[in-house]
């Protein structure tokens, strides 16, 4: 699994975060070719506390705006979809990343290892 904006920190560190506010996000996006469209979603974002997920989600947003519509019909009807999932903040998969992180470890946990995390 690949996570973006978690380089550098350990298991405690990502943790951490999470019980101030952090979330992994995941955004969609549509691209079409007349009869052909696929819907896609992005690698997980690690949104910290007071970042805007809708900053992070832009370019998919975009992408979809652009070049989703021209399938027909899937186009007409995904573009909208992931539009409204990204506006709304993505699709939040913080739980499944956590349980990923440290299996078998409950979040609240005290004394973490020091675990470098990808």
């Amino acid at each position: 699994m690949d996570i973006k904006g978690i380089e550098g920190l350990t298991v405690g560190d990502v943790q951490d975060q999470v019980r101030r506010g952090a979330k992994f996000v995941v955004f969609g996006y549509c691209m079409s070719f007349l009869i052909i469209t696929l819907r896609r979603s992005s690698d997980v974002q690690f949104v910290r506390e007071g970042e805007s997920p809708l900053v992070k989600g832009l370019p998919y947003t975009l992408l979809s705006l652009f070049i989703g519509w021209w399938g027909f019909p899937w186009g007409l009807i995904y573009t909208p979809v992931v539009i409204i999932q990204n506006l709304s903040g993505g699709k939040d998969v913080t739980a499944a990343v956590m349980d990923s992180l440290a299996p078998g470890m409950p979040q609240r946990a005290q004394g973490l290892p020091e675990v470098q995390v990808k």
